[in-house]
């Protein structure tokens, strides 16, 4: 079997290799605010089955992450409602950098810098197979969606609207 471009270990893929996790590695020509429509169009995946990795905050400014689908958007008010915060927005990209290590676009759920709650819209853990960010701008790993619960106890909830 052919290997396809190797692409150099990021702190995601040395937290998936470490816990036996498989995936396999996905990269692309990284365009700057096209998001995971854009990777899911030139890798040719369905959009829903892209997961975006987005830092956010509650009303203390206490980090979060929501795994969304890459054709949905996330309702702050929902999400806020079921994980009992007063509000929920995004973080600021320059904040997100800090809390997570990762640059904007290039954001992993996996290997971030600071322990942080994660939810997972409950519809992606329903999925055969994510794609999600693997820890750097044009780069995409595909795992068992029961991973973010099993590695990041990510929590599930219901946010999703549609883009």
């Amino acid at each position: 079997m052919a290997k396809k471009e190797h692409v150099s270990e990021t702190q995601a893929t040395q937290l998936l290799k470490a816990n036996k996790v498989a995936f396999t590695e996905h990269p692309y020509e990284y365009l700057e605010h096209g998001g995971a429509m854009h990777s899911a169009e030139v890798l040719g995946l369905d959009p829903f089955t892209v997961v975006k990795t987005l830092v956010m905050q509650d009303q203390d400014a206490k980090p979060l992450l929501v795994l969304m689908h890459g054709n949905r958007k996330v309702s702050t008010k929902n999400l806020a409602r079921q994980i009992g915060a007063k509000s929920v927005e995004p973080c600021a990209p320059e904040v997100a950098n800090r809390h997570s290590g990762y640059l904007v676009g290039g954001t992993s759920p996996f290997g971030t810098r600071r322990a942080m709650p994660v939810y997972i819209e409950e519809t992606i853990l329903a999925l055969p197979r994510i794609a999600i960010n693997g820890g750097r701008r044009g780069f995409l790993v595909q795992i068992d969606p029961q991973v973010c619960v099993q590695l990041l106890g990510a929590k599930p909830v219901h946010c999703a609207l549609a883009e």
